[in-house]
C-alpha cells in the first residue's frame, strides 16, 4: 500500500485529510498526518479576542475533531524531512516513509528577527495579536488601558492575513468610541508599504476609511529596531515614531522545520509551482497554504481554494497524467471596518480587488469594496462555515476555487 503524509493539522492541512480521504481508495492508499499541536485554533478569531468580542472557548477546539476516520494522526514534532530517500524524521527517532508529501506547516510570527521587539516591553506595552497568547495578553491591556498613542505596525510583507492589521486599527477606532474614549486615544497605522494594501484600488479605498475614521498613516516605514526605554520605533533613515501601546506584526517565517530540511527560501517558505502547487524541486512533493512562496494571500480563504485545485493535481499525479495549472491566486476577504460594518474584497494573480457583486453578478447580495452591515454578518458567519464545512472539506455553494470576473467593474 503507499503513503500520503500531510505534514500540519492547521487549516490547509486538514482540509487536504478530508478532501483526499473521500478520494482515495483505502485499498490502495493511506493517509498520515503529523502535528504535534493539541489544539485546532480559529486564526481569524484572534482579531476579535483583544476586543471582546470573542472568547477563547470561540477560536479553540481538538485537532482530532476535525481529522476523518481511517486517517492516522501523529501527534508528534517534526525533526526533518529527507526527501531524497522520501523520509520524514520525528523527534522521538521514528522514521515515516512517503510516496506523496503534503506541506501545510503554515507561518508564524518572528519577532526576534528586529532588535527590541522582545525586549522588556514585550506583553507590557507592545503586543502582537497573530498568536493567542499575544491576543488574549493584549485583550488584558486594552480592559484597563487608560489611552495615549496607539502604533498598530507591520514589520514586513508577507504576513498572514494581509487586511488584519488594517482590521485592528478600524476595530480599535470602533472599540475606544464605544467606550466613550476615542478622544484619549491617537490611532497611527504605521506599514512599510506606500499605503493601506498592496493593490491600488483597495488602497485607494482603506486609505480613504482610516482619514475618515482620523487614524493616522505612516508609510514606507523599514523599522530596525524598538527601543524600549524611550517606547519608540525606528527605521532604517533614523525615522522615529513613539508610542504608549504598540500592536506589531512581526516578521512572518515559515516553520523552523523547512530550515532544518534545506527546503525553504531566506524566510523559511517553500518555492512552489503557483498554479500546481507542486514543489519547483521535488516532483512527490506539494505544498499548500501559509508555508509556500506562492505570490498570493497567506489566508484561509486561499487555502480553501487551493485544497480543492490541489486534490484534483494529486489524483493526476497519482495516475502519472499532466498537473492542471489552475491556481491563479484567487482570494477572498471581508475587512472588518467597524461600526457593525465592514468591506469584501476579491482578487488574484491578475485582478485587483475592484468595486461589483459578490457571489452572484448584478445580484450579490455582497457588494465589493463597500462598507455594509451585510458584509460583517458575513464575516461573523464565516466562523460556523469554517468549523462545520471548510475543515471537513465540503464544497462551499457558489463560491468558485477560481476567481469569477463577471459582475465586476474592471
Amino acid at each position: 500500500m503507499k503513503k500520503l503524509v500531510i505534514l500540519g493539522a492547521g487549516t490547509a492541512g486538514t482540509m487536504m485529510a478530508n478532501h483526499l480521504n473521500h478520494e482515495l481508495k483505502n485499498d490502495e492508499w493511506s493517509i498520515e498526518i503529523i502535528d504535534e499541536r493539541q489544539e485546532h485554533h480559529y486564526q481569524p478569531g484572534y482579531l476579535f479576542l483583544p476586543f471582546d468580542i470573542y472568547t477563547p472557548e470561540d477560536i479553540i477546539k481538538t485537532v482530532e475533531e476535525f481529522i476523518p476516520h481511517g486517517v492516522l494522526l501523529h501527534k508528534k514534532k517534526i525533526d526533518k524531512i529527507i526527501p531524497t530517500s522520501n523520509t520524514v524524521f520525528l523527534n522521538d527517532g521514528t522514521e515515516i516513509k512517503y510516496d506523496i508529501l503534503i506541506i501545510a506547516t503554515g507561518a508564524k510570527i518572528s519577532p526576534e528577527e528586529i532588535e527590541g521587539m522582545k525586549g522588556a516591553e514585550w506583553f507590557k506595552s507592545v503586543f502582537d495579536f497573530y498568536t493567542f497568547e499575544g491576543a488574549l495578553a493584549l485583550r488584558n491591556k486594552l480592559r484597563a488601558w487608560q489611552g495615549g498613542k496607539l502604533l498598530v505596525h507591520i514589520t514586513e510583507m508577507p504576513i498572514k492575513c494581509p487586511v488584519a492589521p488594517l482590521e485592528f486599527a478600524f476595530l480599535a477606532d470602533s472599540y475606544f468610541k464605544h467606550k466613550n474614549m476615542r478622544d484619549k486615544v491617537e490611532i497611527s497605522f504605521v506599514t512599510p508599504l506606500s499605503g493601506a494594501f498592496t493593490k491600488p484600488k483597495a488602497t485607494e479605498a482603506l486609505d480613504h476609511l482610516l482619514i475618515e475614521k482620523g487614524i493616522k498613516i505612516e508609510s514606507d516605514f523599514a523599522i530596525e529596531h524598538v527601543d524600549n526605554e524611550r517606547k519608540t520605533i525606528v527605521d532604517y533613515g533614523g525615522r522615529e515614531i513613539p508610542f504608549d501601546l504598540l500592536v506589531t506584526v512581526p516578521t512572518n517565517k515559515g516553520d523552523d522545520l523547512i530550515a532544518r530540511s534545506n527546503l525553504g527560501d531566506d524566510l523559511n517558505f517553500v518555492p512552489t509551482n503557483k498554479t500546481t502547487l507542486q514543489s519547483e524541486k521535488y516532483d512527490n512533493i506539494f505544498v499548500l497554504g501559509d508555508a509556500s512562496n506562492i505570490p498570493a494571500s497567506k489566508a484561509g480563504s486561499v487555502a480553501h481554494f487551493e485544497a480543492e485545485i490541489l486534490t484534483e493535481n494529486i489524483k493526476h499525479f497519482i495516475k502519472g497524467e499532466p498537473l492542471k495549472e489552475e491556481f491563479d491566486g484567487h482570494a477572498n476577504c471581508f475587512i472588518e471596518t467597524g461600526g457593525g460594518k465592514a468591506l469584501l474584497i476579491d482578487f488574484n494573480y491578475t485582478h485587483e480587488p475592484v468595486e461589483g457583486s459578490f457571489p452572484f453578478p448584478g445580484i450579490g447580495p455582497l457588494r465589493l469594496l463597500k462598507e455594509s452591515r451585510m458584509n460583517h454578518m458575513g464575516k461573523l458567519a464565516f466562523r460556523w462555515i469554517y468549523w462545520n464545512m471548510l475543515l471537513k472539506g465540503t464544497h462551499i455553494p457558489f463560491v468558485s476555487s477560481h476567481m469569477q470576473t463577471t459582475g465586476k467593474d474592471f
